[in-house]
Protein backbone atom coordinates (compact mmCIF):
# COMPACT_ATOMS: atom_id res chain seq x y z
CA UNK A 1 0.00 0.00 0.00
CA UNK A 2 1.37 2.82 -1.25
CA UNK A 3 2.32 5.84 1.30
CA UNK A 4 -0.24 8.73 1.36
CA UNK A 5 1.54 12.22 2.43
CA UNK A 6 -1.18 13.47 5.16
CA UNK A 7 -2.65 16.92 3.98
CA UNK A 8 -1.22 19.51 5.55
CA UNK A 9 -3.48 22.64 6.59
CA UNK A 10 -1.85 25.76 7.08
CA UNK A 11 -1.49 27.76 10.24
CA UNK A 12 -2.14 31.28 9.35
CA UNK A 13 -3.16 32.42 6.05
CA UNK A 14 -1.44 36.24 4.70
CA UNK A 15 -4.11 38.96 4.03
CA UNK A 16 -3.18 38.41 0.10
CA UNK A 17 -4.84 34.72 0.66
CA UNK A 18 -7.95 35.03 2.23
CA UNK A 19 -8.84 37.99 0.41
CA UNK A 20 -7.95 35.65 -2.65
CA UNK A 21 -10.42 33.01 -1.33
CA UNK A 22 -13.40 35.17 -1.19
CA UNK A 23 -12.39 37.30 -4.21
CA UNK A 24 -12.26 40.91 -2.47
CA UNK A 25 -9.56 43.54 -1.96
CA UNK A 26 -7.27 42.87 0.81
CA UNK A 27 -8.41 46.53 2.01
CA UNK A 28 -11.94 44.69 2.54
CA UNK A 29 -9.91 42.74 4.66
CA UNK A 30 -8.43 45.43 7.12
CA UNK A 31 -11.55 47.22 7.11
CA UNK A 32 -13.58 44.35 7.96
CA UNK A 33 -11.03 43.13 10.80
CA UNK A 34 -11.43 46.64 11.98
CA UNK A 35 -15.26 46.56 11.92
CA UNK A 36 -15.75 43.37 13.44
CA UNK A 37 -14.16 42.24 16.74
CA UNK A 38 -13.90 38.47 16.09
CA UNK A 39 -11.60 38.73 13.60
CA UNK A 40 -8.16 39.15 15.41
CA UNK A 41 -5.08 38.23 13.47
CA UNK A 42 -1.87 37.95 14.44
CA UNK A 43 0.76 40.31 13.77
CA UNK A 44 4.27 38.86 12.75
CA UNK A 45 7.42 41.35 13.39
CA UNK A 46 7.07 43.23 10.31
CA UNK A 47 3.45 43.89 11.47
CA UNK A 48 2.14 41.62 8.75
CA UNK A 49 -1.19 40.21 9.09
CA UNK A 50 -1.58 36.64 9.95
CA UNK A 51 -4.97 34.99 9.90
CA UNK A 52 -6.19 31.83 11.87
CA UNK A 53 -8.52 29.03 10.48
CA UNK A 54 -11.00 31.00 12.73
CA UNK A 55 -10.31 34.18 11.72
CA UNK A 56 -10.82 32.97 8.09
CA UNK A 57 -14.49 31.33 8.93
CA UNK A 58 -15.38 34.20 10.59
CA UNK A 59 -14.71 36.30 7.32
CA UNK A 60 -16.75 33.76 5.82
CA UNK A 61 -20.07 33.99 7.80
CA UNK A 62 -19.57 38.10 7.64
CA UNK A 63 -18.94 37.46 3.97
CA UNK A 64 -22.11 35.87 3.85
CA UNK A 65 -24.62 37.92 5.77
CA UNK A 66 -22.93 41.60 4.04
CA UNK A 67 -22.53 40.34 0.10
CA UNK A 68 -24.44 37.28 -0.34
CA UNK A 69 -27.32 38.11 1.88
CA UNK A 70 -27.32 41.93 1.63
CA UNK A 71 -26.86 42.76 5.31
CA UNK A 72 -25.41 46.38 6.21
CA UNK A 73 -22.64 46.27 8.20
CA UNK A 74 -24.36 47.19 11.31
CA UNK A 75 -27.36 45.03 10.54
CA UNK A 76 -24.24 42.14 10.35
CA UNK A 77 -22.69 43.15 13.64
CA UNK A 78 -25.40 42.90 15.49
CA UNK A 79 -26.35 40.07 14.17
CA UNK A 80 -22.80 38.78 14.90
CA UNK A 81 -22.85 40.25 18.39
CA UNK A 82 -26.42 38.96 19.59
CA UNK A 83 -26.76 35.74 17.96
CA UNK A 84 -23.50 34.09 16.92
CA UNK A 85 -23.51 30.86 17.79
CA UNK A 86 -27.18 30.61 15.93
CA UNK A 87 -25.71 32.46 12.85
CA UNK A 88 -23.27 30.35 12.45
CA UNK A 89 -25.05 26.98 12.52
CA UNK A 90 -27.29 28.92 9.74
CA UNK A 91 -24.32 29.56 7.81
CA UNK A 92 -23.15 25.77 7.83
CA UNK A 93 -26.43 24.35 7.48
CA UNK A 94 -26.72 26.55 4.36
CA UNK A 95 -23.16 25.68 2.84
CA UNK A 96 -24.56 21.70 3.55
CA UNK A 97 -27.42 22.46 1.56
CA UNK A 98 -25.39 23.91 -0.96
CA UNK A 99 -22.94 21.01 -1.30
CA UNK A 100 -25.94 18.86 -1.85
CA UNK A 101 -27.20 20.90 -4.25
CA UNK A 102 -23.88 20.52 -6.41
CA UNK A 103 -23.68 16.90 -5.78
CA UNK A 104 -26.95 17.02 -7.03
CA UNK A 105 -26.97 19.21 -10.10
CA UNK A 106 -23.47 17.01 -10.93
CA UNK A 107 -25.27 13.64 -10.64
CA UNK A 108 -28.08 15.32 -13.12
CA UNK A 109 -25.43 16.28 -15.44
CA UNK A 110 -24.63 12.94 -15.48
CA UNK A 111 -27.46 10.99 -16.09
CA UNK A 112 -28.39 13.61 -18.53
Amino acid sequence: MPYKEPKIEKIFYSIGEVADMFEVNASLVRFWEKEFSIIKPKKNKKGNRLFTREDVDNFHIIYHLVKEKGMTLKGAQKKMSENREDTQNNFEVIQSLNNIKKMLLEIKSELE
